[in-house]
């Protein structure tokens, strides 16, 4: 059985995913931990939380395992658990997928997101009869609470106290999710003056869509930037991601803001950078500036590279909303990154915004967007003819990459990437441009052969997407 997508297991509720099939991964998931040890819990504000909470519970404990309940806390706080107190962190969580969704992200003992082999074991194990452990080896449940406020006072500890020069408002949306606490703390712990927007916890997600993409945030602009922050934030539904924007320019591109990190974190020393495919060349001319090196990795998986270079030996590993900053942990944190973003702003004394183009990043036109079909099964055949065009379509590729997906790379320094998503059923398109010209024929002669390849075999475009 697939049940592991880009990130973790993502599945809708009641079908596919239901507490039994919750309760046999977590079976499996406790074999393949030798039948012993902690396993931590978080879980996000999603309205199955508690369900499947108990049933992966019961999974766990009837492997062996005994299993702490920390509670309502952003993913991070299971990584970190998992490296500081156990042998398994757990987030039930489908992060920032539609509230119907499930699922579960695992984090192995040094705090690393589960690599592909680990989920392919476990996928295995789901298929087979596993018998539960003996009545005098079973698991106990505890509670776990103490860790949430740990995890907070360990993250201010290790970003260190700032220095502030002014003391802004930064307006976070939090997304009705799981940080509805912690990020705010965050910031106000290190100076600033966190104005919180959807910050009831709420698995309904009645606002905005958990995923916090460009045209979903964009919407609520006006009201983001009525008080003149520094900077504004927004988290997905556990808190793994972050997006940013400007309260005049909008929402500021991902790669750019990796490319911050970049910049930031290879002031203090120098070495070894892993990107997703699907960033852009801003990324790979600042780490060229600051002295590193790039290396483009697999969606999703960029921590396994990590946990085979070792963590000593990275400076960081990034994808568009997300970093894993090796310093602090192995895992994606997006309340590291709003701890780092907020130290910046406050000790440079200036917005993000003027801080981007004081440090010369510059900022290339791009585009992202998804579509999804009906029906579901054209998706694949629709695919296959778009990746097809572009060996002609916008040019001849200079190199192409396929490590996920299809990154056709053109001399005008202009790319595209298409790759079907691993967590919905959808095409995904990123492309980037030196000029808005050249975005715009690219943008416009792709989409012409997506609804092309739609009416040849009678599907439609359900959704569409942009950010």
């Amino acid at each position: 059985m697939k049940l592991f997508g880009t990130a973790g297991i993502r599945k809708k509720y009641p079908k596919p995913l239901d507490p039994i099939l919750a309760y046999k991964i977590a079976l499996a998931t406790a074999n393949v931990n030798g039948n012993s040890g902690r396993a931590y819990i978080v879980y996000d504000t999603r309205t199955t939380n508690h369900l499947f909470t108990n049933a992966f519970t019961a999974g766990l404990l009837a492997g062996g395992l005994n299993t702490y309940i920390i509670g309502l806390a952003p993913t991070p706080v299971a990584g970190y658990a998992a490296l500081h107190h156990g042998k398994l962190g757990v987030s039930i969580t489908a992060s920032h997928n539609p509230p119907e969704y499930n699922g579960f992200k695992l984090y192995d003992e040094e705090g690393y997101e589960y690599t592909r082999d680990k989920e392919k074991l476990i996928e295995k194990l789901v298929d087979e009869e596993l018998i539960p452990q003996p009545w005098d080896k079973v698991g106990r449940e505890y509670s776990a609470s103490e860790i949430i406020d740990e995890y907070t006072e360990s993250l201010l500890h290790m970003i260190g106290g700032a220095k502030p020069r002014w003391n802004p408002y930064i307006v976070v949306d939090l997304a009705n999710g799981a940080a509805y606490d912690i990020t705010p703390r965050v910031i106000r712990s290190l100076g600033g003056k966190p104005l919180t927007i959807n910050a009831n916890p709420d698995g309904h997600f009645p606002i905005r869509p958990p995923e916090p993409r460009k045209d979903a945030l964009e919407k609520y602009l006006e009201l983001y930037s009525s008080v003149n922050p520094a900077m504004i934030l927004a988290h997905d539904g556990d808190a793994d991601r972050l997006a940013v924007l400007d309260p005049y320019k909008g929402f500021i591109r991902q790669d750019r803001i990796i490319a911050l990190y970049a910049y930031l974190l290879l002031r203090d020393r120098k070495g070894h950078v892993i990107v997703s495919i699907d960033t852009g060349r801003v990324v790979d001319e600042v780490v060229e500036r600051m002295g590193g090196t790039l290396e483009r990795y697999i969606l999703g998986k960029t921590h396994e590279r990590v946990k085979q270079l070792g963590r000593e030996n990275i400076i960081l590993a990034a994808e568009p909303w997300k970093l894993i900053d090796p310093r602090w942990g192995p895992w994606v944190d997006g309340i590291w990154q709003v701890a780092l973003l907020t130290k910046t702003v406050l000790e440079e004394g200036k917005p993000l915004i003027k801080i981007l183009e004081d440090y010369g990043i510059p900022d290339y036109p791009w585009d992202r967007r998804s579509y999804k079909f009906r029906p579901v099964e054209a998706r694949d055949k629709i695919y296959e003819g778009i990746i097809e065009e572009l060996k002609k379509l916008l040019g001849e590729p200079q190199r192409v990459l396929t490590i996920d997906g299809y990154r056709y790379e053109y001399s005008d320094e202009s790319w595209i990437l298409v790759r079907k998503s691993g967590t919905e059923p959808k095409i995904r398109l990123y492309m980037e441009a030196k000029t808005r010209d050249r975005l715009k024929e690219m943008i416009e002669k792709v989409e012409t052969k997506i609804k092309e390849y739609a009416s040849r075999i009678n599907a439609v475009i359900e959704e569409k997407t942009i950010g």
